[in-house]
């Protein structure tokens, strides 16, 4: 458990090619669990959610995101990583500058984690695929892009 428990908001960045997403790759050893979520990371005191989410994916991926669009908001109660967590998760459609990105399968690691950055179609977690946060796929599924 915590020990000083809070809700932490958070920017994540949809970014689709075709029917997939670009997403990194995790692992939680406590739950022999590989998981996928979209880039993205904590939104700072006084700072927007829309420039939260630029300023996560310069950090992560080293690009510029247009058209950055509120999807919805997700609240997500957890465990992850053998503790309880809650987020308020600010989900965006984006798009990258750099088209590079687009036709690359190799995108390498989020720059300040190491975990790996893959495009995932949206059909793998219709299967055993784990997309975080939950409640992400309904609203791809429903959402406005």
């Amino acid at each position: 458990m915590n020990a000083n428990p809070a809700i932490r908001p958070i920017a994540l960045a949809v970014i689709r090619r075709g029917d997939a997403i670009l997403v990194f790759e995790g692992r939680d050893e406590t739950k022999q669990q590989t998981f996928y979520r979209p880039l993205g990371g904590g939104i700072e005191f006084g700072e927007p959610a829309a420039d939260a989410v630029r300023r996560e994916l310069r950090e992560e991926l080293g690009v510029e995101l247009y058209n950055v669009e509120l999807l919805g908001v997700l609240e997500n109660i957890f465990a992850a990583f053998g503790r309880r967590g809650h987020e308020i998760a600010f989900i965006f459609a984006a798009d990258v500058v750099d088209p590079a990105v687009y036709t690359a399968e190799d995108l390498g690691l989020v720059l300040d984690e190491g975990t790996p950055v893959v495009w995932q179609p949206l059909s793998r977690f219709d299967g055993d695929a784990i997309l975080y946060p939950t409640g992400l796929l309904d609203l791809l599924r429903g959402g406005r892009r």
